[in-house]
């Protein structure tokens, strides 16, 4: 077993979601080889465990067809950024502030959320841009009522359409309707950067970020792209929910964003014919999981009809029916969230010396 041997076999390993293998990239460091058992590090851009575990299994196979006896393969995953709220890189200067709206699994009203927030950030007279980052499933088009508008393009940059006096960009405005995306990790990582430095926003007070489900690639390729101003958890009063919600809030915690609070949806049902609101899925049960972060629930939704009908019909509860309850209460968190953005960027944001950078260890595969 030779050094050439070696390369030659890991030239067959592509990065996941590329036609570029890893020693092209200049991924691969420090090979050691004693006798035919080889070990070496590959130094990856992605946070994600999945492409890891391709790198370890691809290079593992291949060397091992060449006769290599154990394969070590150290992954070296990016750190976690050191800081995030106020300060550190931002490759969309114009944009003053950025809401990240995040939740722990789908289904639970995140981009509906995104978009009353969004509405109603403008109504105070902020000018507010809506980012739809849930590259998978792109629904804010249909939410915002621009599904059937294509932007245009300004000297190769791509115009924000506008809607309910917010500048709006989705990746299901640039595809056709219906077309599935099946990438990988690095790919999303980039179509989120080419959102923030290709669009042509104005001089935004706040974007606002509607995040896919979890806490993958995309939340961290985010906190490290832009300076997150605040984090907004969306939940549902139900167990499943709330225990993915807490990973939500884990995620703001690691990546030092603020937490603006909780929005809590699905929160007891307004009859349409009554107006009496009941409780049917339960209420409130995000407050121990609010307390143990030390933030708080900024809203209660309920489920009123006019909100899936609007949604469905890209008129938004928060502009067609201001007088609603939930139209109300959605006011009333974007004015919370504003309030606290305010209070950061007096603050000054945080302290780079009073943060420690928290790196996710390295993942590792010994002795295949």
């Amino acid at each position: 077993m030779t050094e050439n041997i070696v390369n030659s076999a890991l030239l067959k390993v592509m990065y996941p979601g590329f036609t570029k293998d890893i020693v092209t990239f200049g991924f691969v460091k420090d090979i050691k080889i004693d006798g035919n058992n080889v070990s070496f590090s590959v130094d990856i851009t992605s946070s994600a465990p999945e492409v890891a575990q391709q790198i370890i299994d691809d290079a593992t196979r291949e060397l091992k067809a060449v006769s290599a006896d154990n394969v070590t393969v150290n992954i070296n995953s990016p750190k976690m950024p050191k800081e995030s709220s106020s300060k550190g890189k931002n490759i969309a200067p114009q944009v003053k502030n950025f809401l990240m709206v995040s939740s722990g699994k789908g289904g639970v009203g995140k981009s509906t959320t995104s978009v009353n927030i969004a509405i109603a950030l403008a109504q105070q007279g902020l000018k507010i841009g809506l980012l739809d980052a849930d590259i998978y499933g792109p629904n804010i088009p249909r939410m915002m009522g621009v599904s059937d508008i294509k932007p245009e393009i300004n000297a190769n940059k791509v115009l924000p359409i506008k809607a309910y006096g917010v500048e709006v960009m989705s990746m299901g405005s640039l595809m056709e309707e219906g077309q599935s995306l099946m990438w990988r990790g690095a790919m999303i990582m980039k179509a989120i950067e080419q959102f923030l430095r290709d669009i042509l926003w104005s001089e935004l007070d706040v974007l606002v970020i509607d995040m896919p489900p979890g806490t993958g690639d995309a939340q961290l390729t985010l906190a490290q792209s832009v300076p997150v101003t605040i984090g907004l958890t969306v939940t549902t009063p139900q167990a499943v929910s709330l225990d993915d919600s807490r990973r939500s809030l884990d995620m703001f915690k690691k990546l030092h964003i603020p937490i603006a609070g909780i929005i809590e949806n699905m929160s007891g049902f307004i009859a349409p014919d009554t107006g009496v609101e009941y409780d049917i899925f339960g209420k409130g049960t995000s407050q121990p999981m609010a307390d143990e972060f030390d933030t708080k629930i900024i809203a209660e939704i309920p489920i009123e009809p006019s909100i899936r009908t609007g949604g469905d019909e890209g008129k938004p509860i928060v502009f067609v029916n201001p007088s609603s309850e939930s139209s109300k209460r959605y006011v009333a968190a974007a004015q919370s969230i504003w309030k606290q953005i305010e209070e950061i960027n007096a603050a000054g944001g945080v302290d780079n010396n009073e943060i420690q950078p928290n790196t996710p260890p390295g993942v590792s595969a010994c002795s295949m």
